[in-house]
């Protein structure tokens, strides 16, 4: 008896918005669905973003593509955009509004969706005019970090220490990398107030997804929705 056939699928070219570059990619299959599904079953946030990460894992066909190196906004992107290849670009969203408490109902077309980018957002945070931190935007691994995700407490100090990148003094370089996380937490605990602030405006405004809706509610006001979450697009329970 000879072997089933094997299917060929079409790659497609995905750009990751935070490293603005092309990946490809093949559209999700059955098994992947499955992996969403039994997400879906658990009703846990966690299981449903861990299953999209493991969903774009499977779908990326390209060599120099690394999961792990995604930002979280990255991460939510990509699905949308594999989930337009891979079943319908148009999707139905539904809102009550709350001024005439009606129910209406959207067509989304996902490859409408965007990241913004915020305008005036710098990771190079300034501590002196010779030191400073760089940090970079929460990373998809959060998804594995157990320890983080099992947090009660101290999440936006626990998130700040993961995303530091490196601190410089002068011409000295610290890989984050290259450190405990006892250490890290000293040196945030010797910050000055104003430059943690700037710390933690870098991490409340990092890039999002967004789409916008417009409509006309049944008092004759002039309504906007903003999607940009996954949340907000699906409906997972």
């Amino acid at each position: 008896m000879s072997s089933l056939p094997k299917i060929d699928y079409p790659v497609h070219k995905i750009k990751v918005p935070s490293l603005k570059k092309d990946f490809q990619f093949r559209p999700f299959l059955v098994k992947e669905e499955k992996l969403l599904l039994m997400a879906k079953e658990s009703e846990t946030p966690t299981d449903i973003l861990t299953s999209i990460k493991q969903i774009i894992n499977n779908c990326s066909v390209d060599p120099k593509f690394d999961v792990n190196k995604l930002a979280l906004f990255d991460l939510e992107y990509i699905f949308l955009k594999l989930r337009s290849l891979s079943v319908d670009n148009l999707i139905k969203v539904s809102y009550r509004d709350n001024e005439d408490n009606k129910v209406y109902e959207f067509d989304v077309n996902l490859d409408d969706v965007e990241v913004k980018f915020p305008e005036k957002s710098d990771n190079n945070i300034k501590i002196t005019s010779k030191s400073g931190i760089v940090m970079k935007y929460p990373s998809a691994s959060l998804y594995d970090d157990k320890e983080f995700l099992s947090l009660d407490k101290d999440y936006m100090f626990e998130l700040i220490i993961r995303c530091i990148e490196s601190i410089y003094y002068e011409d000295q370089v610290y890989n984050s990398s290259d450190y405990k996380r006892e250490e890290l937490n000293e040196f945030l605990d010797g910050l000055n107030i104003k430059t943690f602030e700037k710390v933690q405006n870098f991490l409340l405004s990092v890039p999002r997804m967004e789409y916008k809706i417009e409509y006309e509610n049944s008092l004759g006001n002039k309504r906007e929705i903003l999607l940009s979450s996954l949340n907000d697009f699906f409906t997972w329970r």
